[in-house]
């Protein structure tokens, strides 16, 4: 029975919980479906992806777009936390024409129900906005904020305080655009170096501290810098006793999908406590895979001592697999990479299958060398039978 499950011990891994297991089975479920709600037509979209659970307790899964453009893989696992409020989401579809795809990771505190409530609404809600399409970075603004106080209006009758980060990265077509609130963070690989694309919502960040103050708020340590020497994190959806300071409007970055974007990773900060952004990176490189990156990730954040829950969302872009036409080299260009083919590979070739032609500069050159040494040994007998002026001699 589910009731009576107990937790169980696996060695070097800590205590994984049957029921939270089964429970991100659910969530890692896949749905293909046509929603004619929102303000664009849209085709076909993929909703969630199907994830594998091992027996150890990581839960993880990939997925390829059918154009080959892109590819992602996660990997969530809950740690030495007695419970689970890590929550993810992934979002593929056509709308209008233009590719969409939308990833989040997002990390419950004190209790699961705001990172549930945003998995199953806010790219949905994003993606009904009017603007969504024609002024993203507004949509991305106003939606955030919206679904705050969707939620918070939903949970009045609760005793519940709980709240929860938001870290998403959405891609219309060749544009990408990272929103964050709280302390989970999205980094990208570009041409091999790592690049943070949002900076997480610490107390003690002078500028959100000023904030928060202004707003009549208070930070103070408390094992660490806190909101009202509660809330480790600065912004954040939920939090209703302290939706005044600790508020739900995302920071958001753009950055243009090129061939020197390579990949990005979004995670919550149970990977980001122990792996720093250049690990993380180097890791995700390492893996061809996407799915394999992530795991890999989460994995590393594991065993170099996370605590914490630990979720990560791995996107790579195959630039060269795209079906992209390419410029074509010009004559000159390619004539060019011929002889530089030649030149690497003259070291290697069969001196027997040499040309006539190339033997004839070989012989060439070595009856000229020949001929220099007969001069040169002739001078030298010259000089021997002959008196120098400086001698002496009678």
């Amino acid at each position: 029975m589910v009731g009576s499950a107990k937790p169980v011990l696996h060695d070097n891994l800590g205590l994984v919980h049957p029921l939270s297991c089964q429970l991100r089975k659910f969530r890692g479920s896949v749905k293909m479906m046509i929603d004619t709600c929102s303000t664009g037509t849209r085709d076909s979209m993929v909703d969630g992806i199907p994830g594998k659970l091992d027996n150890v307790g990581y839960i993880s899964g990939g997925y390829k777009s059918e154009d080959g453009k892109l590819s992602c893989g996660y990997s969530s696992f809950q740690g030495k936390r007695s419970s689970m409020e890590d929550f993810f989401d992934v979002k593929m579809t056509k709308m209008d024409g233009k590719t969409v795809c939308l990833f989040g990771i997002f990390d419950g505190h004190g209790g699961s129900r705001a990172a549930e409530y945003l998995k199953e609404h806010l790219f949905e809600n994003l993606m009904k906005h009017p603007q969504f399409l024609t002024d993203t970075k507004l949509a991305i603004s106003e939606t955030y904020k919206k679904t705050d106080m969707d939620f918070l209006d939903a949970q009045k009758d609760t005793f519940r305080d709980d709240g929860s980060t938001a870290s998403t990265a959405i891609l219309v077509d060749n544009h990408l655009y990272v929103a964050n609130v709280g302390d989970s963070r999205t980094v990208i690989s570009k041409a091999g170096k790592a690049i943070p694309l949002s900076e997480d919502h610490k107390p003690n960040r002078q500028d959100e501290r000023q904030r928060i103050e202004n707003a009549g708020g208070v930070v103070m340590w408390a094992g660490t810098w806190r909101v009202g020497g509660v809330l480790a994190m600065s912004r954040a959806f939920g939090n209703r006793m302290l939706k005044q300071f600790v508020v739900a409007e995302p920071e958001i970055q753009e950055e243009e999908v090129n061939e020197e974007l390579e990949l990005l990773v979004l995670a919550s900060d149970g990977l980001w406590d122990v792996v720093p952004n250049g690990d993380a990176v180097s890791i995700a490189r390492a893996e061809e895979d996407p799915e394999a990156a992530a795991r890999k990730l989460t994995e590393t954040a594991f065993i170099r001592g996370s605590a914490d829950n630990i979720t990560c969302i791995v996107v790579k872009f195959h630039h060269d697999k795209a079906g992209e036409v390419k410029p074509r080299l010009d004559k000159q260009s390619k004539t060019k990479q011929q002889e530089d083919h030649n030149k690497e590979t003259k070291p290697h070739e069969d001196p027997r299958k040499v040309s006539e032609f190339q033997q004839g500069h070989v012989k060439d050159a070595a009856e000229r060398r020949a001929e220099q040494t007969k001069e040169a040994t002739f001078q030298h007998d010259l000089g021997s039978n002959s008196v120098h002026p400086s001698s002496g001699g009678t």
